[in-house]
């Protein structure tokens, strides 16, 4: 079970998961990661995009993929294992924005793409673009969660 779906199962609520929003079945991290390594297709990356309501452009630079490299991708219709997996991290934080946000999507997608002060100023999805930045994402959604507001 993945992260998000495990948390969502706990909450009684679950709308919102990564498998979801990437539009793809699995049981398991590892399952995840084996469709990771394959590389998803392009399509995930629009799916992501038009569920979370983002343009193409602002997901691109959340995943770290250069315009010209994106024309690419959208051509050959699959994404580099490296991609896919900062798509999974970048849906991962979405995921878990959506359920703050009780399935208020457009809340939710205005404070992921607003300058924060506990991230010194930066939006979630600005700070999203790196590993260490998505984990500090993920530590403010649950500071938040559990009423922490500093």
């Amino acid at each position: 079970m993945s992260i998000v779906s495990e948390k969502t199962k706990r909450s009684g609520q679950g709308k919102y998961t990564v498998e979801k929003l990437l539009g793809i079945e699995t049981a398991d991290n590892l399952k995840l990661a084996k469709k990771v390594e394959a590389g998803f297709s392009f399509g995930a990356l629009e799916r992501v995009g038009k569920t979370a309501g983002l343009s193409l452009e602002t997901l691109r630079g959340a995943v770290r993929i250069t315009p010209r490299t994106l024309t690419r991708r959208r051509k050959e219709k699959k994404l580099s294992p490296e991609e896919s997996d900062r798509l999974v991290s970048v849906s991962r934080l979405l995921a878990q924005t959506f359920e703050l946000f009780e399935g208020n999507t457009e809340a939710a997608m205005r404070w992921f793409q607003s300058p924060n002060r506990a991230l010194n100023g930066q939006s979630p999805i600005e700070v999203a673009a790196t590993e260490t930045g998505a984990r500090e994402v993920e530590n403010l959604i649950g500071r938040l969660e559990h009423g922490v507001f500093t």
